[in-house]
């Protein structure tokens, strides 16, 4: 299996448990970028990984394509759903779908991830009370 795979496979049955093999597939200076967060650094990656774990139930990533070359070929660019429940009095299942740019070094090991959905059609409009607001400011907003 190619370290491209490997971290495929790794991202698909993230957890707890396996959060801290973050050095294993990022270089130690790797650059992480995504709506929410840019850090640098196999600790601040892991850090966003572990307090998704303490956000949401249930956090899983289903990789449905990858484009691009091997790992020594420079990139991939992995198109996901991100599934998850929400916490509180009425839980809810949410699928976010989006994309990562990932870019290696001669070892193998990410060294740019880049992470791009949409927060506002994706999160944002799924929640239930900006759910709301987020539908009426697109109504207002339609030709």
């Amino acid at each position: 299996m190619n370290q491209a795979q490997a971290l495929i496979d790794w991202f698909e049955h993230l957890s707890p448990a396996t959060v801290g093999r973050v050095p294993d597939f990022y270089a130690a200076n790797a650059e992480f970028k995504d709506p929410f967060n840019e850090v640098r650094g196999t600790e601040a990656i892991a850090r966003i990984f572990r307090h998704m774990f303490t956000q949401v139930d249930a956090p899983r990533f289903v990789i449905g394509s990858r484009f691009g070359g091997e790992a020594d070929e420079g990139g991939v660019m992995l198109l996901w759903d991100f599934h998850f429940r929400t916490r509180g009095r009425r839980p809810q299942a949410i699928r976010v779908r989006g994309a990562s740019h990932l870019r290696f070094d001669a070892a193998g090991k990410v060294v740019l991830h880049r992470d791009y959905w949409d927060a506002a059609e994706e999160l944002y409009a799924k929640l239930p009370v900006l759910g709301g607001l987020m539908r009426c400011l697109q109504r207002m907003g339609r030709a």
